[in-house]
């Protein structure tokens, strides 16, 4: 049974950073393509960023030059550095291995 653990949100400023942590179990990070989603009220889930198992990263348009996605092999956890942050980021941050998700993570960017 693969799980998925997010930790890290919280209230930022505009302008702020946070980091999120996704901590897998039942599988390793190094093997699959790793994503991180949010979703915000009244709006679908949309990817915000991954990473492939050759380290190939992928970004949303409106979190380029802003969000970082890394991975620890060590510690089978996946990261997501958010700077810059601006109130439209504001949602729920799941992270995702396959099909299986995390309960998710709130993230609120305001001031």
């Amino acid at each position: 049974q693969v799980q998925l653990v997010e930790s890290g949100g919280g209230l930022a400023q505009p302008g702020g950073s946070l980091k999120l942590s996704c901590a897998v179990s039942g599988s390793l990070v190094r093997m699959y393509t790793m994503g991180w989603y949010r979703q915000a009220p009244g709006k679908q889930r949309e990817l915000v960023a991954s990473i492939t198992s050759g380290g190939r990263r992928n970004f949303a348009d409106s979190v380029k030059g802003r969000f970082a996605i890394s991975r620890d092999n060590a510690k089978n956890t996946v990261y997501l550095q958010m700077n810059s942050l601006k109130p439209e980021d504001t949602a729920i941050y799941y992270c995702n291995c396959m099909n299986f998700w995390g309960q998710g993570t709130q993230v609120t960017v305001s001031s």
